[in-house]
């Protein structure tokens, strides 16, 4: 509930937030492309802190709780923003918040759900996840159609499911505290890293991949107002990619369960080319549509199975750090993925953008067959 509740209120800011840049503040595709890298790196190193911290303290809700609170305050700096330097720190400090939950919040999900189910219970935590992106996105076309186009009213309301949120996380859930605990260091030494499995730098390896491939939705929804979408309903693009994730992600987490990992991440690698070709040659809006579902269908389809890679491959006591680590590889790639296709589209259009995501989702590919997963051991 706390996954549904904020997604729904980053969805109302952010689908609306790359047009709002753009029309309202007059900022260039090159600087979206660089906010939303880097809002990606700072978030990746907030991942790296916390799944640290989390380890530390023995604790993991008071950092998602710190993670959570951060997000819901700073929204109110959005409907505030009068230069793109506001809207960039408002970003920034957001995904600094998430980047202290995360990791943790990924810990205590491994730490309380059985091995045979992490796909699954990964998957389903998504399902929630991705509803509050179909929700908001809808809630942000009424609203604007409503308030003829106000942008700054959709994001003053977007507030109230984030600070709902901080009410159940504070009432509604509680930690069991371990009955012994001996603090570790702060940081990560030598031996620890030997505790890292091949088969935790393989999945690894594989999320910063498609991380390179996947780079901002901001670019999703800039590219149907392109094809001729009105700003008020440009965000129906993040709910049409968010329905179909919604709806396919608990099966594919039940799936990776089941079958060879390595099927499902393929499966999804070609589905992200194939989303590729559609967005770089659209130039209608059941184009662009076609694009998002399809989209969408391959975060379903790899990103449930990875964290529970993660998951299966990592230390016990160390299940904060591997997941602030796997998080942090996936910032800077998306990083990097965002800041060059900001520059890509402005030099090449979105022809060269999609297409540079499409060679790197055939790298995965190619990775998948010649280097195949190593077996994890038992962890400590």
């Amino acid at each position: 509930m706390i996954s549904l509740l904020t997604a729904i209120s980053s969805a109302m800011v952010y689908g609306l937030l790359p047009v709002f840049l753009v029309k309202v503040l007059g900022a260039s595709m090159a600087s979206v492309g660089f906010l939303e890298g880097i809002a990606e790196a700072m978030m990746a190193l907030a991942r790296i802190f916390s799944g640290l911290a989390s380890d530390w303290m023995g604790r993991r809700k008071p950092l998602v709780l710190l993670g959570y609170a951060i997000s819901a305050v700073n929204k109110v700096m959005f409907p505030l923003a009068g230069a793109v330097s506001t809207v960039l720190a408002a970003r920034v400090i957001d995904r600094i918040g998430k980047g202290l939950r995360d990791a943790p919040r990924d810990a205590f999900m491994t730490d309380v759900t059985p091995a045979r189910i992490r796909a699954s219970g990964f998957g389903l935590r998504l399902t929630f996840y991705t509803t509050g992106f179909v929700i908001g996105p809808l809630a942000a076309m009424g609203l604007m159609a409503l308030s003829g186009d106000d942008f700054r009213l959709v994001f003053w309301i977007a507030v109230i499911p984030a600070v709902l949120a901080i009410i159940i996380l504070v009432f509604g859930i509680a930690e069991k505290l371990p009955k012994k605990f001996a603090p570790r260091p702060l940081r990560l030494r030598r031996s620890d890293f030997e505790l890292f499995t091949g088969a935790f730098w393989w999945a690894v390896a594989i999320a910063s991949l498609l991380s390179l491939a996947r780079f901002s939705h901001a670019f999703l929804i800039l590219k149907a107002h392109s094809v001729g979408i009105d700003a008020a309903f440009v965000p129906i693009m993040l709910v049409l990619m968010h329905v179909v994730y919604a709806a396919a992600a608990y099966p594919f987490g039940i799936l990776a369960d089941r079958i060879d990992r390595r099927l499902q991440l393929g499966l999804g690698a070609i589905i992200l080319i194939g989303a590729d070709a559609v967005f770089a040659t659209a130039t209608v809006a059941w184009m662009a549509a076609i694009g998002a579902a399809l989209w969408g269908l391959q975060m379903a389809v790899t990103q449930g199975l990875l964290s529970a890679s993660v998951a299966d491959a990592a230390p016990t006591r160390l299940r904060g750090a591997a997941f602030g680590i796997f998080d942090l590889c996936i910032g800077l790639a998306t990083f990097v993925a965002s800041a060059a296709v900001g520059a890509l589209w402005m030099v090449g259009g979105p022809p060269l953008a999609f297409g540079f995501s499409g060679s790197i989702a055939a790298a995965v590919i190619v990775l998948l067959l010649f280097c195949p997963k190593p077996k994890a051991r038992v962890s400590v």
